[in-house]
């Protein structure tokens, strides 16, 4: 509850009215001063009465790449038995606030507003809740309250078409190192025979060696898994245009695309932050996450709410993980102009990794040939990577 300039005025008058009727013994100004009191004591019980509003929202879509238009469609219903007089309403979109008709909104009755949310930049823009502040027909007393959850509207990074993704390569048990587009199937075990095999896949030289059947077992060795490690790192991306790292939202772009290009021809994909993120909207989009707006679901959520860190070593322990872990066989590292010191830690990861591609965004010159033994492609945005990426697939 706020007291108004107004408010706080008269509840002044009341209290020197008040000292100095007692005090001088003049009933008039005793009266008066009461009389403000009063006044003072009635607007806060107006302003305290909490209108039933039901607020339902509607995203238009809920997931959008950046630049393309979505839209908000709310709607306030009033359920109570009394007109929600002396309101005042706005709805947060971001950034900005957005006037919410619904003075003298009768019993029964709903009012709809629907306009547009920016998504000019990536991220996640959070809408909601509903602010209703109740005055007192005076002006004296004002309170405002919260009504419906927040709702996330997630602004992807721009998508742009790769003419393909880089072709697997990975060890056979019988020596070789394969490098094929989707994969291919290997010879691994001899096993019995059992009741529904296929005879076709029964080896017969050796069932006839040991005196019983015997099928082959065959492995799918070399289907190409891709992993897309994101420098997210402050340092990594250290010049700022309007407050905003472009080399960072480049860099985004091109992990989106690599994403969606792996996804379209159905071959696994992982997405790595160098740096830990938060793991719902919640806490990526909104100050205290205190909306409700779930988890976050995949990978182009993930980069829609990235967002830079302090944590200079994170590419160093990321690269220390991979090492371990192995997750694919095919390694693309996105980061801006101050991630080249990190190429020596991506260029060790070759013996573990046989395809590592670099990508530096933003850069004012281009990285030296043969930097850490690694192909790099220098890029001033999104849609120059994806625009050299199909010569950049075949190294």
């Amino acid at each position: 509850m706020g007291i108004t300039a107004r408010g706080v005025g008269l509840l002044v008058a009341a209290v020197v009215l008040l000292g100095a009727g007692f005090r001088f013994a003049y009933p008039e100004l005793t009266l008066l001063g009461a009389a403000a009191g009063a006044a003072v004591a009635y607007a806060a019980l107006v302003a305290a009465w909490r209108p039933r509003l039901t607020v339902t929202r509607r995203a238009d879509p809920d997931r959008v790449a950046r630049g393309e238009p979505a839209s908000m469609t709310l709607t306030v219903r009033n359920t109570g038995r009394l007109r929600s007089a002396n309101l005042l309403a706005e709805d947060r979109c971001g950034e900005r606030t957005v006037p919410v008709p619904v003075l003298r909104l009768r019993p029964g009755r709903d009012t709809e507003v629907r306009y547009d949310v920016p998504t000019h930049r990536r991220g996640v823009v959070p809408v909601g809740p509903l602010r209703v502040t109740r005055r007192d027909p005076l002006g004296l007393v004002a309170l405002a309250r919260p009504y419906g959850a927040a709702v996330p509207v997630w602004v992807h990074p721009r998508i742009h078409p790769l003419a393909a993704v880089p072709r697997g390569s990975g060890r056979s048990l019988d020596g070789r190192v394969d490098g094929v587009p989707h994969g291919s199937i290997t010879f691994d075990s001899l096993r019995e025979y059992v009741v529904g095999d296929e005879l076709r896949r029964v080896h017969w030289r050796t069932s006839a060696r040991v005196g019983e059947l015997m099928v082959r077992e065959n492995v799918d060795t070399s289907l190409p898994r891709l992993v897309v490690l994101l420098d997210n790192r402050a340092a990594g991306h250290p010049e700022r245009v309007a407050g905003v790292a472009e080399s960072f939202e480049s860099a985004c772009e091109a992990a989106a695309s690599i994403v969606t290009a792996a996804h379209r021809a159905d071959l696994p994909v992982l997405l790595l932050l160098a740096a830990a993120q938060p793991d719902t909207a919640a806490e990526a989009g909104t100050p205290g996450g205190d909306a409700d707006v779930g988890p976050v679901l995949g990978p182009l959520d993930r980069l829609a709410a990235a967002e830079l860190s302090a944590d200079d070593g994170a590419v160093r322990a990321a690269t220390t993980r991979l090492r371990q872990d192995r997750l694919g066989d095919t390694l693309i590292f996105l980061t801006g102009p101050g991630g080249r010191d990190e190429l020596g830690h991506v260029g060790a990861l070759r013996g573990a990794y046989p395809s590592v591609v670099v990508g530096v965004f933003g850069a004012a010159e281009p990285t030296p040939p043969g930097t850490a033994g690694l192909v790099v492609v220098d890029a001033a945005d999104g849609a120059q990577f994806a625009a050299e990426w199909d010569g950049v697939r075949r190294w």
